[in-house]
Formats: structure tokens, C-alpha cells, sequence
């Protein structure tokens, strides 16, 4: 059983085997896209694989769609020549959840690396095109550093033109120019990755580079006004985990004979494989701003919304109904020493701790109303944190923590200052995590042993405001926290203002008796 289009043409073996098949014809797709393309994606990996190629399958499947998705790759050439063209640009998708859910998906019509310019400013000119979307990290929209400057390589392609651009967003307004002058045809340009505001990041880094190329005198002052007017750069929430390939699911394929399934390491350090592997929970939600038309996505799961309601749905994910989640159990898993989230929410004291933060955010959680919070959240608690096949690390998780307060516990804790009904001073999950943090900065778990802090940017220096305490002795943490815990910009308000300075401070005292100490706070919660 091969991953390729001549492969699957014996549907009988693959049915029998539980894997699902397209039901379109699949050469028909691939020239009908050749000479009309609507739908073009920028970032060829595990979650476009995965989720949105998904959603490509499920409309070609229904006959609401005549094409599929031509895949850009911009980063890493290698997921182009090692995953895409020796498997016919198909995948195999296994959703992860009490039963594996198999499927050769097909809606993505081709994959092209980005340096194929001819290629990609010939669909950039296609009046049939209606979408131009992303996957590519909230990274691949920067095109300033932290001075404010342009990058050195956005800087080179701003001096050499449209012709040949390196930087992802310098290529998109290349595609977007060549359409300008050729018909001026209106044309969606959408953020599809887990970041706040994306398609504000999006147009911003496109913008940036339209304006320098116009100051420059490399395209026409009008270009911008056809950006501005013409083209559509609609917001969107995503959520869905599609880890690295997992060496179990790999081991099943083989077992029902599908062959050549090993993942690669691309000389880029991606981790990929001729699968996708994912948990079964999946929502995106997309600002339905399309000026040229667009797909029935909305027939394939997909909520199509208003800005304001996508910026709900992300509120509602970011401060509520998951990453507050995630982050308690980072901290309080590293201290515990676990390795996975799912092994954590085997621990009672820590379903405990998800439940009364998810309790706490709750009462004030921003409804996006096409989604309800409860269930969401009820899904988050019940399936997708406790999914074996989910092996995320609490230490990933806890890269960056500094940068995540804000927005994690500071929201909900500003909405309860601003309540007349509620009192922020009467929270005690959220208190508990932030003192957890500080515990955690300390290095040491609960059993005494040292461990490796991930990566954060304030590391040095909250470690360094902390270097007088010590574990076993919780007297020298005394007067400690008063400095760290007025910072607005690192909690989103001053603690103290919000009646909690002083819980977070016996918190995070009792959490230094020693060994032990952490398991005690959190089974007294």
C-alpha cells in the first residue's frame, strides 16, 4: 500500500483497512486548478496538511469545490522534495481521539517552493484566484527586528525589486503587484495562524514592504491604494494541535501495510512525515471578508463571522477557556516532574487546579456566542488535555511564561476589578498559578532536584530579584514579591490593587516549606 495516487487506485485494500479515501476525481481537481486556481497557501506544514487540507477534501468530497489548494513553501524547500512530491502531494490524516480516524486526503492540488516565481505570479494574476492564506508562524510576518528596522533580508529585497524577493511577505506583495497590473481584480489575503489580530500582522508586514518598494520607486504610488482598497486582509482564529509525527501512529500504518511512512528531519530541523497526526477537536474562524468570492468553507466546519466576533472567539481561547489552562499546568508540571500534559491530568490535584482557574475565568469570559465557552472549555478539560496521543511537554508550554501573564490571568483579573459583582480579591486558582511561577523560577522541584527553566526572556531577571530565597526557608521571601508584584506590565495590573499581593505572597510562602511543599499548596486548593 503506497502513499501516491497510483497507489490508492486499488480503493478496496485501503477501505478495508479502516482508511477513508477521496471521492473526487483526483487528476480532474489537479488540471481544473492548473487552469483556474482559487485557493493558494503559504506554510506546507503539519497543520495546513492537517486541518485545512481537511477542509479542501470535505468540499471536493461534497462537490461544493472544482479545486484544491496549490501549497507554497517558503521555509523549508525540503518538506517540498521529501513529503510532497514523492507521495503525489497526498497525506495521510489520523485524527487521535478514543479511536484513530484515518484519511488520504487529496485537496491539496500541488506543492511549489516559493523561489518558483514564474509559477506563483502566474496564479497571482488568475481572476479565478479568491484566497491567498498562511500558515507560517507569527514569526513569518515580522519584517522589522526589535529596533524598528527593516530586516537585512526584507532590506535586500526592497533594493532588488519584485522580480525575485526572498522574505514570505515581500513575495506575497510581488503575487499582489503583478495583480495590480495585470487586471486589479480584488483578491482575500487571510492569516490562518494562532496569533492574535493576524490579519492586522499580515497587512502590516505587506504594507511595510508595498511602501518601501513605492518609496523606492519600484512599483507605482497607486499600488498602495489598490492594497488599501482592493484587497481584503481578514482576521482568524485557529485551534487545533497537530504535533510532531508519533512513532505509535507510525508503527499502526505499517502494521496495516501502508509502506515508506518514517518521518524526515529537513536539513531546516522540521520533523515531518508522509502523516499527519492530530488531535480530533478542530475550530477556525474566519472574518468573512472575501472580495472576490470565496469557498463554502462554511460547509466544511468553518465559522464564517464578523471581525469583532473572531476577536471574541480568540478572547474567549486565550484568557478563558484554554491557555490559562495550559500555562497552570506547565508551571505546576515541571515542578512536579512530569513530562506530558496528558500524564498530568491523571493527577487529581491538578484536574482540580484547571477546574477552579476554567471556574474562575468563567464568570467573566468574553462570549463569542457561535461557539459556546462551556462546551469548549468542558472539551479542553474532558478530551483534548487528557488525549495519550497528545505528547505535549509541560515545558514547552512554559517557554515564555513572563510574556503570557498579561493576557492569561491579567484580563480575567482586570474584568473582576471592573465587576460590581465580583471581588478579584476572592480568586484563588489564578493567585496559586502566578505564585506557582515564581516557585518555578527557583529551578528546584518539589522533590529538591534541579531543573532547567525554558526559555523566557525575563528569566535572568526575575531569577535575579529572587536570588535571596531560599527552599526550606520562607521567611526569605519576605518583602520579596512587593516590587515584581506592582508591575502592570507584567501581570496586566498592579497586584496589590487588586486585593491579591498579599494571598500571591502566603502562596507563594507556603510553597517554599520545603519538600513536598507544592503538592500540599495544591491539595489545599
Amino acid at each position: 500500500m503506497k502513499l501516491s495516487v497510483e497507489g490508492i487506485r486499488n480503493r478496496a485494500e485501503w477501505l478495508e483497512k479502516g482508511i477513508r479515501l477521496p471521492e473526487f476525481d483526483i487528476a480532474a481537481v489537479r488540471e481544473e486548478t492548473a487552469k483556474n486556481p482559487e485557493w493558494v497557501h503559504f506554510g506546507a506544514g503539519n497543520i495546513f496538511r492537517g486541518f485545512i487540507g481537511s477542509i479542501s477534501q470535505s468540499l471536493l468530497n461534497q462537490g461544493l469545490a472544482k479545486t484544491g489548494i496549490i501549497a507554497v513553501e517558503s521555509f523549508d524547500f525540503d518538506i517540498i522534495d521529501k513529503i510532497y512530491t514523492p507521495f503525489d502531494s497526498l497525506t495521510l490524516n489520523v485524527l487521535m481521539g478514543k479511536e484513530l480516524d484515518m484519511e488520504v486526503l487529496a485537496g491539496i492540488a500541488c506543492g511549489v517552493k516559493a523561489t518558483d516565481y514564474d509559477r506563483l505570479y502566474d496564479i497571482a494574476v488568475q481572476p479565478s484566484l479568491k484566497m491567498i492564506s498562511f500558515t507560517i508562524t507569527e514569526k513569518g510576518y515580522a519584517v522589522t527586528g526589535a529596533d524598528g528596522k527593516l530586516m537585512g533580508i526584507v532590506q535586500a529585497d526592497i533594493e532588488n525589486g519584485i522580480e525575485a524577493p526572498k522574505h514570505t511577505m515581500s513575495i506575497v506583495a510581488a503575487m499582489l503587484y503583478k495583480r495590480f497590473k495585470a487586471n486589479g481584480k480584488p483578491v482575500a489575503v487571510v492569516s490562518m495562524d494562532n496569533c492574535s489580530h493576524n490579519g492586522e500582522k499580515l497587512m502590516a508586514g505587506v504594507m511595510t514592504v508595498a511602501k518601501a518598494w513605492a518609496d523606492a520607486g519600484k512599483v507605482e504610488k497607486d499600488f498602495i491604494g489598490y492594497l488599501e482598497n482592493t484587497v481584503s486582509f481578514p482576521w482568524s482564529m485557529i485551534d487545533k494541535i497537530t504535533p510532531r509525527p508519533n512513532d505509535s501512529i507510525q508503527a499502526k500504518l505499517e502494521e496495516l501495510g501502508v509502506e515508506d511512512m518514517a518521518p524526515v528531519i529537513t536539513s531546516k530541523g522540521t520533523y515531518i512525515a508522509p502523516f499527519v497526526n492530530a488531535e480530533v477537536p478542530q475550530y477556525l474562524v474566519i472574518e468573512d471578508d472575501f472580495p472576490n468570492g470565496r469557498p463554502q468553507l462554511e460547509k466544511a466546519g468553518v465559522y464564517l463571522t464578523t471581525r469583532e466576533t473572531v476577536n471574541k472567539a480568540e478572547t474567549m481561547k486565550v484568557t478563558t477557556c484554554l491557555n490559562p489552562l495550559h500555562t497552570g499546568l506547565a508551571v505546576y508540571g515541571c515542578l512536579l516532574g512530569y513530562t506530558t500534559i496528558w500524564e498530568e491530568m491523571k493527577d487529581k490535584a491538578l484536574v482540580n487546579l484547571v477546574n477552579k482557574i476554567a471556574a474562575e475565568g468563567m464568570k467573566v469570559v468574553i462570549d463569542p456566542e457561535i461557539i459556546d465557552p462551556q462546551k469548549f472549555v468542558n472539551e479542553v478539560i474532558g478530551e483534548r488535555l487528557p488525549n495519550p496521543y497528545m505528547p505535549d511537554a509541560p515545558q514547552r508550554i512554559a517557554t515564555d511564561t513572563s510574556q503570557k501573564i498579561p493576557v492569561r490571568y491579567g484580563e480575567t483579573i482586570k474584568s473582576y476589578m471592573r465587576s460590581a459583582e465580583l471581588d478579584p480579591s476572592q480568586l484563588e486558582a489564578i493567585p496559586t498559578v502566578i505564585a506557582g511561577w515564581f516557585r518555578y523560577l527557583l529551578a528546584i522541584d518539589d522533590e529538591g532536584n534541579a531543573f532547567e527553566p525554558s526559555a523566557d526572556p525575563m528569566l535572568s531577571e526575575m531569577q535575579a530579584k529572587l536570588s535571596g530565597v531560599e527552599l526550606g526557608k520562607p521567611e526569605t521571601a519576605e518583602g520579596v514579591l512587593k516590587n515584581i508584584l506592582t508591575n502592570e506590565v507584567l501581570f496586566g495590573t498592579d497586584m496589590y490593587k487588586a486585593g491579591l499581593g498579599e494571598k500571591i505572597e502566603k502562596k507563594f510562602a507556603a510553597l517554599l516549606e520545603g519538600k513536598g511543599a507544592v503538592r500540599k499548596v495544591l491539595e489545599s486548593l
